[in-house]
């Protein structure tokens, strides 16, 4: 009879696995399909220089997105999973990150007025910026990392797909010329926020929660647990978003596009496994079931291996889906991509997943600060004997991403984590 009830939990358990990994494969999906059928459009309409000028605001922004987020994507993903059977402790958590969040999005908001109201080249489209931010308010207020904590990600997904759908939508009806430019920034800010709203409503509806103040010293307990995750999130931009810039500095456009073209196909090999990553986190959070981890780790390791071969033989027909040539730079990095992701991949399964899941954060947060240094002495050096280009840059960051592996790795070996399952 035990026997009987155990394997219908672990039925349930696989099931509501498998519904979170679809529905987090979904959301994923729209996320990338989105943006490749709205980016033609809206290089056409408003011209390569405003497009440009677009596109640069939303970098831009970006920056204090990560500040907003605070590494909440990762530290209130663990909170909720491990406390969710606690009604009261989950009110004091959602409260707490969504006020965190939101002081953090008022500070964020007149740093970012203090820059574009300092610096001229900022000053000009001060509008531009200002609108743009709104999709830094609709990150704060969104909470996903709530959905993931309690393993239910089907509504969600379902009203941020819809509202990735809206602003499209109103961004083919009204930007019909290139001084229609501000209406971008607000429909996409008007989706975020949007979605934001809507969860929120979910939330406090379902749980019944009310909105109250915690104290000082539970507000700082839980911004002070989240600053190990954000120190990690910050570092990991160093090498993923520093490179393309690194190379416009000292090299050229043209190099810049090449590199691009591959760096987007190597994005696209990484999201296929965010799904489970994401799955696997509050999972192993809050069961600690080493033994499904483990084989579904070595299904992906497997899977990996095999599509990444796939994937060295096509990319002349990759490269030249993206940019409508064979550009042999682009294959060749892209080819070199490919050797970084077959260390990626397993670096990913054992840090937040299951370093970090288990208790032994610091690894897995450490590892990316480490290897960001390494990142950084490794440019600076680059630049000292003038050997930056597209290709010492991917073999600069396979190295990287090894460090970051070798520090996981050890932390896994050291405490002998993969032999309790």
């Amino acid at each position: 009879m035990i026997n009987k009830i155990q394997r219908i939990i672990n039925t349930q358990e696989k099931k509501r696995l498998i519904n979170n990994y679809i529905a987090l494969s979904v959301l994923q999906g729209a996320n990338f399909i989105v943006p490749l059928i709205i980016l033609p459009y809206l290089v056409r309409t408003l011209g390569t220089d405003v497009f440009g000028l677009v596109m640069f605001a939303q970098a831009f922004i970006l920056y204090f997105n990560v500040i907003v987020d605070y590494g909440f994507s990762l530290s209130g993903v663990r909170e909720v999973a491990i406390h969710r059977d606690n009604i009261h402790k989950l009110e004091e958590i959602f409260n707490s990150i969504m006020i965190i969040k939101l002081l953090l999005a008022i500070f964020s908001f007149f740093i970012m007025l203090g820059i574009i109201f300092i610096f001229e080249q900022f000053d000009h489209n001060y509008k531009l910026y200002i609108y743009t931010f709104g999709w830094v308010i609709g990150q704060a207020i969104f909470p996903i990392w709530f959905f993931q904590g309690i393993e239910k990600m089907k509504y969600i997904t379902i009203f941020k797909i819809l509202a990735q759908l809206m602003s499209l939508l109103a961004i083919v009806v009204f930007v019909n010329q290139p001084g229609d430019y501000l209406l971008v920034p607000i429909f996409n800010s008007f989706g975020f926020i949007l979605v934001g709203i809507i969860s929120i409503i979910i939330i406090i509806k379902e749980f019944k929660f009310k909105f109250s103040i915690p104290t000082y010293n539970i507000l700082k307990k839980y911004f002070m647990e989240s600053s190990h995750f954000f120190l990690s999130r910050a570092a990991v931009s160093i090498y993923t978003s520093s490179n393309a810039f690194v190379l416009g500095l000292f090299t050229n456009n043209t190099l810049v596009g090449h590199y691009s073209i591959a760096e987007k196909l190597y994005i696209a090999l990484q999201a296929l496994y965010m799904p489970i990553v994401n799955v696997l986190y509050p999972y192993v959070s809050k069961k600690r079931n080493i033994t499904l981890y483990k084989k579904i780790f070595k299904l992906v390791i497997l899977f990996n291996i095999a599509i990444i071969i796939v994937l060295y033989f096509i990319t002349p027909y990759l490269v030249y889906l993206i940019s409508g040539d064979f550009i042999e730079e682009s294959i060749k990095v892209y080819r070199l991509f490919l050797i970084v992701a077959l260390i990626v991949v397993p670096s990913i399964l054992i840090g937040y997943p299951f370093l970090a899941a288990l208790g032994y954060k610091n690894y897995a947060n450490y590892s990316v600060v480490a290897a960001a240094i390494f990142h950084l002495v490794g440019l600076c050096t680059l630049a000292y004997f003038e050997a930056i280009n597209i290709y010492s840059i991917v073999i600069l960051l396979m190295f990287t991403q090894l460090t970051d592996f070798a520090i996981r790795f050890y932390g896994v070996k050291k405490y002998r984590l993969w032999k309790l399952g």
